[in-house]
């Protein structure tokens, strides 16, 4: 049988506490005494903040209370409530970890003094159970709000509060107005006309006054052909001279022209055509507006105009320091240039200066062959097969027929178009019909109808959108026109009818935005074709693009050694098979077989 079950075994309180606390002093007999275990009040949880007083409670406490009144600082009240609270707490903590037998007998002996003892514990008589360190600590708390509270900060802030508040709505609050200072200006003793010692230095002379004019207008008449160079040989200049007159007389005996060939032949000459290291030259100082190339079979003989009025001429079946020729013979941007189909010894160039010249190798001279000083000159071209009448385009809109035959550089006749005109072109087969293009307008016009005032177009040419850099007819039939235009295309319009509107026969897309330091793109037919033409390319690498009628790419000019720049104005040989691109920076490219 099973016995009865085990006792459990009793534990007395001393058992229990021996083993939480010191050994205690001698007891004195007859005399009860309460043993509190006290423990870490960081095990029970939510009784922490009974165990510390904060010093802004105290602060308050002891800021509330008035030194001239006898009553007790409610501090130290604050103190002995949160003393007899603290106290109970850990009393019930202790019990509740004690045996039931335990707590019990704490329990009795609680309540008997209790009964004996009626007054609340005291903070001084709950300093009496703190350890050394919480008394001191207790103390410095007391010491340090009873300090704060002499300075009487919040009584101070609340005046303060009050004082910047007064006069304002109610819940309203404006914003400081900052003060601003002005900055102190500095000047250098530069400026302030001293040396680094602080002695003044002397007055500057007056400087001369600069001429109105950078680039002035050049004397009416002939010029001389004398190099712009003063320093370069005579016996150079007088040698490509005599070049010059005598490939131009070669040329005038021989006058072959091209043989037509079928595309693919035609694209299988392009791809043998390369840009070598000696076909790239620096023939101008500035900005190339206009190109033209020689007609001769036997030599290569270009020419480039700048946008300071200065021409320069390249042989290059010569050396580069001695091939390179520039003149002298305009005061503002050449941007129209031919060699006369008539007879190549002459080159004419006009410029935005108002004036058009003509060299004449054989006398080497540069005649004046018309003037305007009133009004800009764009472009012109030659109206009779013999290169004696030209039709010569101003930026203002009016255009002047030329005759080389009479004396004087006047006009024959005047014409306000009511547009702007930037380039003037020939029909090839019907001389009288010429093009005039400009901004956003493109039409062809009659010579023989022409007035002062008033002239009727007889066919214009529609849809573009913006300013028109260029309209050139093809250059055997003149069936079809090419523009290049602002807007980012190239457009082709057929010409077979000059008495109706002409339609778009293709429209190509293309980067024509060429900025403010680029000169403007124009698409220029191939003398040997009626069906393609070339243009310079924003692409990269930088190229010189060939185009068909149809707008298919035929061909793209480029060279990763000795072509890293846009060419924006291109001429091709009428003959050969030779391609000139000329740059922003005066430097022409000529690609040949």
């Amino acid at each position: 049988m099973e016995g009865p079950p085990p006792r459990p075994q009793e534990t007395t309180l001393d058992q229990n506490l021996s083993t939480c606390l010191p050994e205690s002093p001698l007891r004195s007999e007859g005399c009860k005494q309460v043993r509190i275990i006290l423990t870490p009040l960081s095990a029970t949880g939510g009784e922490g903040h009974y165990r510390h007083l904060t010093q802004k409670c105290l602060l308050e406490e002891f800021s509330s209370c008035e030194e001239s009144s006898g009553e007790e600082p409610k501090a130290k009240k604050a103190c002995t409530r949160l003393s007899d609270r603290q106290t109970r707490a850990v009393t019930c903590s202790t019990e509740s970890r004690r045996p039931a037998s335990v707590a019990a007998t704490a329990s009795n002996d609680l309540e008997e003094e209790g009964d004996s003892e009626s007054e609340t514990p005291t903070l001084d008589n709950y300093s009496t159970q703190l350890s050394a360190y919480e008394r001191k600590r207790l103390k410095n708390i007391t010491e340090n709000a009873k300090f704060f509270a002499s300075l009487k900060l919040f009584e101070s802030a609340e005046r303060l509060r009050k004082i910047t508040t007064k006069g304002q709505p109610h819940g309203i609050r404006t914003k400081p107005t900052k003060t601003e200072t002005k900055p102190i200006c500095r000047r250098s003793m530069r400026l302030q006309r001293v040396d680094p010692l602080g002695a003044p230095l002397p007055e500057l002379r007056p400087q001369p006054e600069p001429s109105m004019e950078e680039h002035p207008r050049l004397p009416p008449g002939p010029l001389q052909m004398i190099p712009a160079d003063r320093d370069q040989e005579t016996e150079l200049t007088e040698g490509f001279l005599n070049l010059w007159a005598r490939i131009s007389q070669e040329t005038l005996n021989k006058a072959e022209k091209p043989v037509a060939c079928n595309l693919e032949s035609y694209k299988a000459s392009l791809r043998r055509m390369v840009l070598r290291e000696d076909a790239v030259a620096k023939v101008v100082k500035n900005r190339i507006h206009s190109v033209a190339i020689h007609p001769s079979e036997s030599r290569t003989l270009v020419a480039a105009g700048d946008k300071w009025g200065q021409m320069g001429l390249w042989n290059l079946d010569c050396k580069l320091e001695d091939g390179v020729h520039v003149f002298e013979l305009h005061s503002q941007a050449v941007s129209c240039m031919h060699f006369s189909p008539f007879n190549p010894a002459h080159l004419l160039s006009l410029s935005h200066d108002g004036t058009l010249r003509c060299g004449d190798v054989t006398r080497a001279v540069f005649d004046e062959v018309y003037r305007n000083e009133e009004y800009n000159l764009s472009s012109f071209d030659f109206l009779a097969s013999d290169a004696s009448t030209l039709i010569v385009g101003m930026w203002d809109g009016e255009v002047a027929v030329v005759d080389r035959r009479t004396p004087g550089t006047s006009a024959e006749l005047s014409a306000d178009l009511n547009s702007k005109t930037r380039t003037v072109h020939v029909h090839p087969v019907s001389r009288h019909h010429f093009l005039a293009a400009g901004a956003g307008n493109v039409n062809i016009y009659d010579v023989r109808h022409l007035k002062q005032h008033g002239s009727s177009p007889a066919v214009s040419l529609v849809g573009h959108t913006k300013s028109v850099a260029s309209a050139y007819f093809s250059p055997v039939t003149g069936n079809r026109v090419v523009t290049t235009c602002a807007d980012d295309k190239l457009r082709i319009f057929g010409t077979n009818c000059l008495s109706s509107l002409a339609p778009i026969l293709t429209t190509i897309r293309h980067n024509n935005n060429t900025g403010r330091w680029l000169t403007r793109f124009r698409a220029i037919w191939d003398a040997k074709r009626e069906d393609c033409f070339v243009v310079g390319s924003m692409s990269r690498p930088r190229q010189i693009e060939v185009f068909h009628a149809s707008g298919e790419l035929v061909h793209s000019f480029l060279s990763e050694d000795y072509l890293g720049s846009v060419c924006s104005i291109n001429a091709w040989h009428p003959t050969r098979y030779i391609v000139v691109g000329g740059n922003s920076s005066g430097r022409l490219h000529v690609f040949r077989e």
